[in-house]
């Protein structure tokens, strides 16, 4: 019987020094027509792994529309991230999560992946509630108004995220490090659809 107690007092042990002081309570929220296109190459793994770094993402959710494959569906749900299928306005019913999660006592940082301005009074509602404010977003067509909303800005390109003053070339894979979006999703039947719509 002792080996076991041991074994407990050592399973305790380590998880008490797993417990992340400081870290932050992360609310991730991704616009999917928007942002998840071939020509934009967003790679879902790489944002996770970076607001992994910073700290602990409490929800994370991918909106869609009705033309998301179900390939697309499954690999979100392969990230780790909650696939929403929304049958009218995808930005509507991002809006309304995101005013929930600057409600939601239990989130500090609200990020967005996003490249549409419709969202600048959600970011400054949620500045405005004491949130900390993310934004990602890909050029072209990455809104002026988001930029200058959020506390922090990483813009994505095809080989490297940077941040939007960031100069800097230090530390950005190239694209031998890191997993191509379009690989991932080779049919990108979800992409296709948007351009039929």
């Amino acid at each position: 019987m002792k080996p076991v107690k041991s074994g407990l007092d050592s399973i305790s042990k380590y998880l008490r020094t797993k417990k992340e002081v400081g870290r932050r309570k992360i609310g991730l929220l991704v616009d999917g027509p928007n942002i998840l296109r071939k020509e934009f190459d967003v790679n879902l793994e790489e944002i996770r792994d970076v607001l992994k770094d910073y700290g602990n993402i409490k929800i994370g959710r991918v909106f869609l529309n009705q033309y998301a494959s179900d390939k697309l569906v499954e690999a979100i749900e392969n990230h780790g991230l909650e696939p929403i299928i929304c049958s009218s306005d995808v930005d509507v019913r991002l809006a309304v999560e995101g005013m929930e999660l600057v409600y939601n006592p239990n989130i500090d940082t609200l990020a967005i992946v996003t490249r549409d301005a419709d969202f600048k009074p959600l970011l400054n509602k949620a500045n405005e509630h004491g949130k900390e404010t993310i934004i990602f977003g890909v050029e072209p067509g990455f809104s002026t108004a988001l930029k200058n909303s959020a506390d922090y800005v990483i813009l994505m390109g095809k080989n490297h995220m940077s941040g939007y003053d960031d100069e800097d070339e230090e530390g950005k894979p190239d694209a031998s490090e890191r997993e191509e979006y379009h690989e991932e999703y080779p049919e990108d039947e979800y992409g296709e659809s948007m351009e039929k719509a």
